[in-house]
């Protein structure tokens, strides 16, 4: 009986022991198993997965896999460049994340991103949005990733908050979709601009006095202005992607 040698490729290094990576891993075969399997018993979630070739043909999760198969797995979004190719629009990417990504949802929400978010969600209702609405689920979870049910995931490497939004940004591809204060952080409505006549009964007398500029949201009502959170959050989406006017 051949073993079956498997070799993970780029980012898929990430969920492997340090011994693993970047080399080819010989697996006996002891029972009838998918290529789905084998790959999820290496720690790695099927969403992350893009690409499979077994003996240099691609297959999909599907296939029974042989005594001696040569295995190659690569991750998914590999960007190809190719001259004769037009450039074509993608959809924006909207997201679901689960209770720990607090903080990560607030921002892109910022950034103008569709994000669903509730810390009261577990994980068989996280899995179920993100397959029933096409959204890709976000999450430090691996286990949540390898539910069936879910096709579109992403494992965030990051801890720090601000450099998982600027991780996400960057493996979606999503820079020149950025528009900030698009959404409300709390909701994640649309906002929509607000006459100061129309809202003035609501508002705090200083913030009636010195600002004239609004926005409220059309899901929950929140009311935002151009005060210093806002000026903070300009702050922020300058140094965490600089090189870019805002307005």
């Amino acid at each position: 009986m051949l073993p079956v040698r498997v070799r993970f490729h780029a980012q898929l290094n990430d969920f492997l022991p340090e011994v693993r990576r970047n080399a080819p891993i010989e697996l006996p075969l002891k029972r009838r198993a998918s290529v789905k399997d084998v790959i999820e018993a290496q720690g790695v979630p099927h969403p992350e997965v893009g690409l499979i070739l077994v003996n240099g043909k691609s297959v999909d999760f599907s296939y029974i896999v042989r005594d001696g198969d040569q295995i190659g797995v690569y991750p998914s979004f590999t960007t190809v460049h190719m001259d004769d190719i037009a450039p074509q629009d993608t959809p924006e990417p909207r997201f679901v994340l689960d209770s720990h990504l607090g903080r990560l949802a607030g921002h892109l929400r910022m950034l103008g991103f569709d994000t669903l978010y509730r810390n009261d969600y577990d994980d068989r209702t996280l899995a179920r949005v993100s397959a029933d609405e096409g959204r890709i689920l976000l999450t430090r979870d691996r286990g949540l990733l390898k539910r069936s049910i879910v096709t579109q995931g992403y494992y965030v490497r990051e801890t720090d908050h601000e450099r998982q939004v600027v991780e996400v940004v960057a493996r979606f591809d999503m820079r020149g979709q950025i528009r900030p204060f698009l959404r409300c952080l709390r909701c994640n409505g649309l906002l929509v601009p607000a006459s100061k006549e129309d809202i003035l009964d609501r508002l705090e007398p200083l913030t009636r006095e010195y600002f004239h500029e609004f926005r409220i949201c059309s899901g929950c009502g929140r009311i935002y202005c151009k005060g210093s959170h806002h000026k903070r959050m300009e702050v922020l989406i300058g140094r965490l992607f600089q090189g870019r006017d805002w307005g």
